[in-house]
């Protein structure tokens, strides 16, 4: 997918405007128009600029078909476990978000019989 392409579709995601974008990166509407028809191409200092409010790393946004990763690396071991859950099968992803879903239903029953939040 080209770069105006993905701009468009991380900005759509969050429900921004252009304008809305635009002002989260200290620049005008048309510039981004401008990027996502292809009509100009950022350049790296703003593709690093676009990253930060997407979350996204810059590769995702440069290189075509590039894994989606965060931008900043999770710092403990269930968020670094969480980015990698992309490789998973989708069989093996439903079957982990069952035992995650039972786990907490667990936890929210013993909750409300100690009265404790956890």
């Amino acid at each position: 997918m080209p770069l105006g392409e993905r701009i468009r579709q991380l900005r759509a995601e969050r429900g921004w405007s252009q304008g809305e974008l635009a002002a989260r990166l200290g620049g005008d509407p048309g510039q981004i128009i401008r990027y996502e028809t292809g009509k100009i191409s950022p350049s790296v200092d703003v593709v690093v600029k676009l990253a930060e409010p997407f979350g996204v790393s810059a590769d995702y946004l440069l290189i075509d078909g590039a894994a989606r990763r965060p931008l900043h690396a999770p710092t403990d071991l269930l968020g670094e476990r969480l980015a990698q859950l992309d490789q998973l099968t989708p069989e093996d992803r439903a079957a982990l978000i069952h035992i995650l879903d039972h786990m907490l239903a667990n936890n929210r029953a013993r909750a409300a019989l100690t009265g404790h939040a956890s």
